[in-house]
């Protein structure tokens, strides 16, 4: 049992639950259905696939592999343990130097877009139907809001711990990814689970080292990945927006 406390529009609310229960909301804010569009992003894959870069279920583990281990899925998770204990301790000077290194740290053009239109979106979602004290916080920001930021403080907002939430952000960003490729062509739907299985202890490992190593755990040299997203940005057919 788990000892919660949040601070709501009407006040600070104490409870006990579960650690189940208390990352369910997690379950919602990172599903396909929450309205952050992020169906609408490949973050690179799409010019990979292009390049040949990406052509079976192999290939496609192996770039994601390195994501993990090397590249922006070890760098979000970094930013979201670190933005979710800035949020937790209330330190709202360090929050915002956590969303600036968030912005700054994206490589090209799209992937500012891609954090920075989702971050907005989910900022935008969770005031509306999730508010409390440090989401209305967040949404007076006059500043473009990274969406490892965004969902690290609502997460903090609501109670919900470090560990369920690094390793569902995680979970979920890897999930898009696997769906973009799988419209992409190159893998199909039996494949891309295959690839998920496969590719879940190094999402762990990938937890524990943002949550144990805070910032020194950020750094991507997953240079290949970048580079996509910049080719991206002029590929003459495309079906995302990264």
């Amino acid at each position: 049992m788990t000892t919660i406390t949040m601070v709501t529009t009407t006040g600070i609310i104490t409870t006990s639950m579960t650690e189940a229960a208390s990352s369910l909301p997690l379950l919602i804010w990172l599903s396909p259905a929450f309205p952050v569009g992020a169906f609408a992003y490949s973050h690179g894959l799409e010019a990979a696939v292009d390049a040949g870069d990406i052509h079976d279920a192999t290939t496609l583990q192996t770039w994601l592999q390195d994501l993990i281990t090397h590249g922006s899925l070890k760098t979000d998770a970094a930013l979201v343990a670190q933005g979710w204990q800035a949020a937790t301790q209330r330190d709202i000077a360090r929050l915002r130097e956590m969303n600036d290194l968030a912005l700054a740290l994206s490589p090209s053009r799209e992937r500012y877009l891609e954090t920075s239109a989702q971050g907005n979106a989910f900022v935008t979602a969770i005031k509306a139907a999730w508010s409390c004290v440090l989401v209305e916080d967040l949404a007076a920001w006059d500043e473009p809001i990274a969406y490892p930021i965004a969902v690290a403080t609502a997460a903090a907002g609501h109670g919900v711990l470090q560990d369920a939430l690094v390793q569902s952000y995680l979970v979920a960003f890897l999930g898009n990814l696997i769906s973009a490729a799988v419209r992409l062509g190159p893998v199909g739907q039996t494949d891309g689970q295959r690839v998920t299985a496969a590719l879940l202890p190094a999402l762990q490992l990938c937890a524990a080292s943002a949550i144990g190593e805070g910032l020194h755990a950020l750094g991507s040299v997953a240079l290949r990945s970048d580079i996509a997203s910049m080719q991206h940005e002029t590929q003459y057919s495309r079906l995302f927006r990264s």
